[in-house]
């Protein structure tokens, strides 16, 4: 190894001891525990099934019952660990400014009966357009997007929603408490660039650009292909009584007439899409009303104007037919550099996908049948640090690659090569654990005796009237007497 490579492997190598260091630090109960259990997790030989079996992997020391009750019963900082996660070096766009992609993933509990704060998930099912309702707990994750040819994101925060909460809000009040985060990490200074948050169609984008707009953040996102914009008023003519109006004409998406003139056409040549045309029309707004959210509002409505643009491509690389796609910016007066910007960073959101699914994949972040919510959490923060730490590890990390598989450069590395390679990079950081105390088995219960407590169930479905009439029947017949004699 020459002396160069050997420098520049030093300084990721010190940022990753430092980042463990801290991760340790928010752990205020049963730590050595819960940290092994994180490493165990990025040194186990392929993807993590069941917690038992990280209890045999040899940077866990300790046995099984302290590995469950590390999660049963140890305690995370919850609050120490955003900011540890918010002070690690974060990607950027190309530009220099924080690409924040948000999203809500489920973990589906169908069977757990006993587990409490389920809510319905939604899923695909196998059919076209079908959507499954799953009882689960639904996790809203706000990731950091890098650019290049690279799938690899920087997982900042992660927020459980409970039964009754409004998405938007929940998402804003999350996004609100990442930004100020940011700025005071030194992430975000006065001069940058804008964070741009980057969304999907499940958002209501102009809500949350109206809830976040006293922030330096630009909202992204997705609508269905049946909304209905309304334009600015134009100029009032002199002389004109009556009302002003708040609205102008309709944009309607599925109305090519409607849409008229854009105010800025682009033409580029992609390498999986071909030929893109993106349009754009500026100062286009929803026409808002006293109803569903905004129900509880008593003064005049917003107006959230924002910039219109729509991509269309000449093919996916699946072959598949693309499907019209309208993304909504909070920004106004977009140029032809802004548009390009956006609908390609818009692409780059299908990142935080390949980290969902190397969270379940691979990581087993689904795996655990966990019985209690604040369990599950404590296991997240354990996934989201075990990521932390390979992102970490990705500049010191060596290609251990299949003999069938090709070999790749270390930038272009993936996640799951990084990790065959974490058992190597380990002894160098810093392992802040001690070595597990010598123990012997309790008394455990006595000799005929039976748990007789029984199980709380926490059931998200609604009770059907033939059980409800059933029991009602039941308890209106009187007893039969008691024969005597």
């Amino acid at each position: 190894m020459s002396l160069l490579h050997h420098d520049a492997r030093r300084e990721p190598l010190a940022e990753l001891s430092r980042f463990r260091g801290e991760f340790f630090s928010c752990l205020t109960a049963r730590s050595d525990a819960l940290f092994e259990l994180a490493d165990a997790v990025l040194c186990s030989d392929g993807p993590v099934r069941s917690l038992a079996e990280l209890s045999l992997v040899g940077e866990h020391r300790r046995g099984h019952g302290g590995l469950y009750a590390a999660v049963s019963k140890g305690r995370i900082d919850a609050a120490r660990m955003r900011q540890a996660l918010a002070s690690v070096p974060l990607p950027r766009a190309a530009d220099g400014r924080l690409v924040l992609a948000v999203d809500v993933t489920c973990w589906l509990r169908p069977d757990a009966h006993t587990s409490p704060e389920r809510i319905l998930c939604h899923t695909y099912g196998r059919g076209k357009d079908q959507h499954i309702p799953v009882p689960g707990w639904l996790y809203s994750i706000v990731c950091a997007l890098e650019s290049g040819r690279s799938s690899w994101t920087a997982p900042l925060d992660a927020l459980r929603l409970a039964p009754g909460d409004d998405t938007a809000t929940v998402t804003a009040r999350q996004l609100r408490d990442l930004v100020e985060r940011l700025i005071t990490t030194g992430q975000w200074q006065a001069g940058d660039l804008d964070v741009l948050v980057v969304a999907n169609a499940g958002y209501d984008a102009p809500r949350l650009a109206h809830l976040l707009r006293d922030l330096p953040v630009q909202v992204l996102a997705r609508m269905r292909s049946d909304r209905v914009l309304r334009r600015a008023v134009p100029p009032r003519q002199p002389h004109t009584l009556g009302r002003p109006p708040r609205h102008g004409g309709e944009f309607v998406f599925g109305q090519p007439d409607t849409w008229g003139t854009p105010d800025s056409t682009t033409v580029t040549d992609t390498r999986l899409y071909g030929t893109a045309l993106a349009r754009s029309w500026d100062r286009l707004h929803p026409k808002l009303t006293h109803r569903s959210p905004w129900a509880a509002a008593d003064a005049t409505l917003p107006i959230a104007e924002g910039t219109v643009i729509r991509p269309d491509i000449d093919h996916l690389p699946s072959g598949a037919t693309p499907k019209p796609v309208w993304l909504w910016w909070s920004g106004t007066d977009a140029d032809a550099s802004d548009v390009d910007r956006l609908w390609q960073a818009y692409l780059r959101r299908f990142d935080i996908e390949h980290t969902f699914r190397l969270f379940k994949q691979t990581l087993g972040w689904t795996c655990p049948k966990i019985r209690t919510p604040e369990a599950a959490d404590r296991w997240t923060w354990l996934i989201l640090a075990a990521y932390a730490q390979l992102r970490l590890a990705r500049p010191p990390a060596a290609d251990r690659r299949r003999p069938w598989e090709k070999p790749a450069p270390v930038e272009r590395l993936t996640p799951a090569r990084v990790r065959r390679d974490f058992r190597h990079i380990r002894p160098t950081a810093t392992c802040p654990a001690g070595p597990p105390k010598p123990s012997r088995p309790g008394p455990g219960r006595p000799p005929g005796r039976k748990n007789t407590q029984p199980a709380l169930r926490h059931d998200v479905h609604t009770v059907r009237k033939t059980d409800t009439a059933t029991s009602r029947n039941k308890k209106s017949t009187p007893p039969r007497p008691r024969r005597t004699g």
